[in-house]
């Protein structure tokens, strides 16, 4: 490695490691809040912590590619603005060169991604919904917080103002377990407590509406218990297409597309589109670190100012837009007939068109 080369990629070593640990502190506050609150709640230390260990791997689909684009940016416009891109020049320096090892490791980082979006992506997203489960069961009525609708329960939904050990007040509940008809129960005060998996709620002023089906009318009631069954037995997580890793899903999709797996024509298809879309998703978003490589370094070069404030305002476009396109594929990836599998692919295009166009132009 020359010197010139090593000086370049140093540099953007160090933008891009400063840059990442910016953006990671970013992407985990809320992940950090939600330990926070889930600790003051008192759930065991060993679950928070698994919950914590598996949340952060997520934020590296976001925060590689980021970084890269930034450190591009800042690097290569610094370089432009103090000159040095000029004294390259006139070295007969080419600068491709300088943009080589940047490119090797954006490379790298590109593998890095394909193997967390395709491996540990996929195997979080299902640890982190069976903890949901198991924090639900080991907390218990500790989850159960003020100010919010609380929908974890199968058919009962609940809302209180306040909480005073097990004492809720101001309590809404919606109850549509019996078919055709959802009630609406107000209650003052309501005293919580457990019967086995059973969630019992012993009310206080109550006012039931309607009384029952196929009964309109409001029923007023000095005491009301009710009874959310099962409410803290721990639920089985049925595993989605989120959850596959890189073989799972390319089994997924062979299977259907054979015709004889026994679904109808249109939901297997819808499926088939789904799974692709997913799976397409997975390599774009791999892939965006060297994108923005590819089109950092010239409208870096092009920047010609030291102000970083130009190189971080470039890099938000470029991202939101670069994940924009992909957000907007992935709500339409069941409709087939738009090919989103393809479309997802457009901004990886649209980037190496650019890229064709400004590297020339600033050599």
């Amino acid at each position: 490695m020359k010197i010139i080369e090593r000086y370049v990629f140093h540099s953007f070593l160090l933008a891009f490691s400063l840059a990442w640990l910016v953006l990671s502190f970013v992407l985990t506050i809320g992940l950090l809040v939600k330990i926070t609150r889930l600790l003051i709640e008192g759930v065991p230390a060993h679950t928070v912590g698994l919950f914590m260990l598996i949340g952060f791997p997520e934020t590296l689909t976001l925060t590689i590619p980021l970084a890269l684009l930034v450190s591009a940016l800042l690097v290569f416009s610094r370089l432009s603005a103090d000159s040095e891109i000029a004294a390259m020049r006139s070295c007969g320096v080419n600068l491709l060169s300088i943009m080589k090892y940047p490119m090797v490791f954006a490379g790298f980082c590109t593998l890095i991604g394909l193997y967390v979006n395709n491996e540990i992506v996929p195997r979080a997203h299902e640890v982190r919904n069976n903890l949901k489960a198991l924090i639900s069961v080991e907390a218990g009525l500790e989850l159960l917080e003020p100010g919010r609708m609380i929908d974890d329960f199968e058919k009962v939904k609940l809302y209180f103002e306040r909480k005073e050990g097990n004492w809720l007040y101001d309590l809404l509940a919606f109850d549509s377990s019996t078919p055709g008809v959802t009630r609406e129960i107000k209650a003052e005060k309501a005293l919580v407590s457990t019967n086995g998996n059973d969630i019992v709620l012993d009310m206080y002023k109550v006012r039931v509406d309607p009384i029952e089906a196929g009964k309109p009318g409001v029923a007023v009631a000095d005491r009301f218990r009710h009874v959310i069954p099962e409410a803290t037995r721990r639920k089985v997580y049925v595993r989605k297409e989120k959850d596959f890793r890189f073989f799972e899903m390319r089994q997924n999709i062979a299977d259907l597309q054979t015709p004889t797996n026994g679904l109808p024509m249109e939901p297997r298809l819808r499926q088939l589109s789904l799974c692709q879309t997913l799976f397409q998703r997975r390599l774009v978003e791999a892939c965006a670190g060297l994108c923005f490589v590819l089109i950092g370094v010239p409208l870096g070069i092009k920047a010609h100012r030291k102000d970083s404030t130009l190189g971080m305002g470039i890099s938000l476009i470029v991202a939101m837009a670069y994940y924009l396109v992909i957000i907007l594929t992935m709500s339409i990836q069941t409709q087939y007939m738009f090919r989103p599998d393809v479309l997802v692919w457009l901004p990886v295009a649209v980037c190496l068109g650019l890229a064709s166009i400004l590297i020339p132009k600033n050599l």
